[in-house]
């Protein structure tokens, strides 16, 4: 069974993303084993000179890529990432899974970014949209389409 990890700085305080995720979890067991990893973020100074911030996002950076399991294939969530279909996340998983890739990695950094080492180190880097999204909501969009992809690649339907 395909191993799915996601990787987060920040816990999820808002009670009803907690519930959604948690919902998309459970629905996920039957499709792969997943596994959330959090740490905490790191603090910023108020007006952080541009070296602070630099020196804030790669700690942080350093933390998260700790908690990629060797030789797990790390899509990073990036907002100059490449903007893929459902469809294409599902085929991308699918092809993936064919070349015996036994897990995969998303990476979610903090409200501040990403370092450039976190970014160096994808496979992957991925943007759900141009818009901005909390890292917390993008958690919940994750899962979500983490579970859209299984049912497209299983030919299940699948509407809200």
């Amino acid at each position: 069974m395909l191993k799915v990890n996601i990787v987060a700085a920040g816990k999820i305080k808002e009670k009803y993303l907690t519930a959604g995720i948690n919902e998309f979890l459970k629905r996920l067991t039957p499709f792969a084993q997943v596994k959330v990893l959090e740490i905490n973020e790191e603090k910023m100074k108020d007006n952080p000179s541009e070296a602070e911030k630099q020196q804030t996002l790669t700690a942080e950076g350093e933390r998260l890529l700790k908690l990629v399991p060797n030789g797990s294939y790390l899509i990073v969530l990036d907002v100059y990432g490449k903007e893929l279909s459902s469809e294409e996340l599902s085929a991308k998983i699918d092809d993936l899974t064919v070349q015996g890739v036994s897990s995969i990695t998303f990476l979610i950094g903090g409200a501040f970014g990403l370092s450039p080492e976190v970014r160096k180190a994808a496979d992957l880097k991925l943007s759900f949209s141009k818009m901005t999204f909390t890292h917390q909501m993008v958690r919940l969009l994750l899962v979500e389409q983490i579970y859209r992809a299984f049912k497209i690649s299983r030919g299940e339907k699948y509407h809200w």
